[in-house]
């Protein structure tokens, strides 16, 4: 009998677990409760996959050997609930990514903030050096397609805790973990231990043949590590002290110190700017370091790098003002680093899926530097109650080009209209990248 693989959800992740799953002839099923893009079923068709839409057939899943579970189906769902009952292991596309990966490297990227830039700046670093590489997770193309269709000698994958709550024997060769703050709760019970946990598990089958990069100024991380006593090589990087083996940054310049490798360069010389991304480029600096790659590479890369769409993304100058579009903070701890980041006068729009927010965090920023909030979601409640007494103008809208108008009369030259949403897009958006572009659509049009 050929090994069952079922599948359910038939997104990027999903669609590539089926195309390896049927390359290394198991028998796959894919079913989706809602409807699968064109792309995907064209897929699933060219490859002869069975597969299935709008519903879950219990008998053709509850016959599976393993089943492969979306990241976005949450530990709730009733199926997942009955699939547990039954004793049929769940697994995530990682996990099965990893037993078909052959003699490949894997660098995986985890953190609350950060690890889509830091994925980013790596696979940019690594393919200057021109290493035979591929982006791959949540940010770029499915893990298991990649292996699939067109296997690499190196995968550089940002991470979610969803992904790592799935995984059993997956061990990156190495492990980043950019920082951690209070994020998706609602799929933890809401309890931050359940999401810490779930973080630190890219670490939990790594040897010491492998190595941890990680946040050292970061106290959740350094305290969870006085617990824990993980059997890999660690690699801190921090601003606030030196470090040995690692990288850190003393006044202007930064250090990597990885075996005899030394790399040094001046912060003003990175590309991406902020405090936050000063973090970001050590962790990846410190991983291509550990790769082997040349320093000159390495800065030379770092200095040409291009920051992702929809991350502090500069949009337009409109009459004195400046836009910028960071849809990609969807979570408090994001939209406090972006704040952190400006210098202008700034009128802020916030708003959109409270996944348990705590905007007491940004409360000083905000009081600092935000002149006025403009709400853009279908329920504001919660934003403007801890606002009302800290911001003199607030302001409710239901849409982008609302939002972008009502920010754009509320700003005056010099000002910076920033979206940081520290919210997920579900209300009002498909995705934040939908978010985004809305934005920037609104801006042209003013």
């Amino acid at each position: 009998m050929k090994h069952r693989l079922v599948i359910l959800g038939a997104g990027e992740s999903g669609v590539g677990a089926a195309l390896l799953g049927k390359k290394v002839g198991y028998d796959v099923f894919v079913s989706d409760a809602g409807k699968i893009k064109e792309k995907y079923q064209q897929k699933l068709f060219e490859n002869e996959i069975e597969f299935e839409e709008g519903k879950h057939t219990a008998d053709k899943i509850f016959n599976a050997n393993e089943v492969v579970k979306s990241p976005g189906i949450a530990e709730t769902n009733e199926m997942i609930k009955t699939i547990r009952a039954k004793g049929i292991d769940i697994i995530s596309e990682f996990e099965l990514a990893y037993r078909f990966k052959q003699q490949s490297k894997i660098v995986a990227i985890t953190g609350s903030n950060g690890k889509s830039t830091t994925t980013a700046l790596l696979y940019h670093i690594c393919k200057k050096a021109g290493l035979n590489c591929a982006l791959v997770g949540n940010i770029g193309y499915s893990i298991a397609a990649q292996i699939a269709e067109d296997p690499k000698e190196l995968y550089i994958a940002e991470i979610s805790s969803f992904q790592l709550d799935d995984i059993k024997t997956f061990r990156p060769d190495i492990a980043v973990l950019t920082n951690i703050s209070e994020d998706h709760l609602e799929r933890y019970e809401y309890k931050y231990e359940n999401y810490i946990n779930s973080k630190f598990k890219i670490i939990q089958n790594q040897t010491a043949n492998d190595y941890f990069i990680y946040n050292d100024d970061d106290e959740i991380i350094t305290n969870k590590l006085k617990t824990i006593f993980p059997n890999t090589n660690p690699l801190p990087f921090s601003m606030r002290h030196e470090i040995k083996k690692g990288g850190y940054i003393k006044g202007d310049q930064m250090m990597l110190r990885i075996q005899e490798e030394r790399v040094s360069m001046s912060i003003y010389d990175f590309a991406i700017k902020g405090k936050h991304n000063n973090y970001n480029t050590m962790a990846a600096g410190i991983a291509a370091a550990t790769l082997g790659i040349r320093k000159d590479k390495i800065r030379e890369a770092v200095k040409d790098f291009q920051s992702l769409e929809h991350r502090m993304e500069f949009v337009a100058t409109v009459r004195g003002v400046e836009f910028i579009n960071d849809s990609k903070a969807t979570n408090t701890n994001s939209t406090w680093f972006a704040l952190e980041s400006m210098s202008k006068p700034t009128v802020l729009i916030l708003g959109g899926t409270d996944k348990g927010n705590d905007y007491s965090l940004i409360e000083d920023l905000v009081i600092e530097k935000v002149k006025a909030i403009v709400c853009m979601g279908a329920d504001n409640a919660k934003i403007v109650e801890a606002f009302k007494d800290k911001v003199p103008v607030i302001v409710e809208t239901d849409n982008a080009k609302k939002a972008v108008n009502a920010a754009f009369r509320l700003s005056t030259k010099g000002d910076v209209v920033l979206l940081s949403p520290a919210c997920a897009s579900f209300d009002l958006f498909k995705n934040f990248e939908d978010r985004g572009t809305q934005f920037k659509e609104a801006v042209k049009e003013l």
